[in-house]
């Protein structure tokens, strides 16, 4: 008799009791396992009982904020994925959700084929192997070795230099995450470095002349607008992306 894994559970957190309703119902019929809080503490109180695969939190609520209750969250559960929800021109609380832990974010209004796909991504993203530096990296037409630091895209090597190896290597092993300027710039560049944001800029205009068959058309290293950037599978995106204006 073959048993079946266990669905992944998934906290929602929201202080709209309708739409908490809504959400529930959706992602029980994609398979997930739904438990509901009302508000931060109950949420923090939840993931104190028990643990948690995933957890949805919205950033505004009343009383604790949604950053809060992330930054508590990740303290106590390191490896829980956690999507935060915010309104779409709250750029400022998508960097702050990163920065205190959060995995990805999606912005309302959604649509629940986005939110399905988010989710999935995270948990793809936290089961994933990263053991060691010697894999063999691939996706549409590209190709990294990692332990040789080599690229090839359609078959042909292409030259990177050490740092332009060093950004792509860190954006595609973190495949599909949201990932801040600041954050970039302190794993590739160093601790003291988080505020050069032209650095930055610089290096991936640079990467995608060199990966991107249209560089004005990234289909790998794409910007998320007052964020900092993902790096995109092509064959995997079902979420959608944001459009690029760098």
């Amino acid at each position: 008799m073959t048993t079946l894994p266990p669905p992944f559970s998934v906290l929602v957190v929201d202080d709209e009791a309708a739409l908490r309703r809504t959400i529930r119902a959706s992602l029980a019929t994609s398979g997930f396992a739904v438990e509901e809080a009302g508000n931060g503490a109950d949420a923090i109180g939840a993931v104190h009982r028990r643990s948690f695969d995933l957890v949805l939190l919205d950033v505004n609520m009343p009383g604790m904020s949604g950053v809060e209750v992330c930054r508590q969250i990740r303290a106590v559960a390191p490896l829980t994925g956690i999507v935060m929800v915010t309104v779409r021109d709250a750029e400022e609380d998508k960097v702050r959700a990163l920065e205190a832990g959060a995995d990805d974010y999606v912005t309302k209004p959604f649509r629940f084929r986005e939110l399905i796909a988010r989710l999935r991504a995270v948990l793809r993203r936290l089961h994933a192997d990263t053991s060691g530096e010697r894999g063999i990296l691939q996706t549409g037409n590209l190709k990294m070795d990692l332990e040789h630091r080599l690229v090839w895209k359609g078959g042909e090597e292409i030259r990177l230099s050490p740092k332009e190896f060093d950004l792509l290597s860190y954006l595609w092993k973190h495949q599909g995450a949201p990932l801040t300027h600041t954050k970039l710039l302190r794993a590739v560049w160093g601790p003291e470095y988080g505020n050069e944001l032209e650095y930055l800029r610089t290096y991936v205009r640079m990467l995608r002349k060199k990966i991107e068959d249209d560089p004005a058309k990234p289909q790998y290293i794409l910007t998320d607008p007052w964020v900092g950037y993902r790096f995109r599978n092509p064959p995997e995106d079902e979420a959608g992306n944001p459009s690029e204006d760098d």
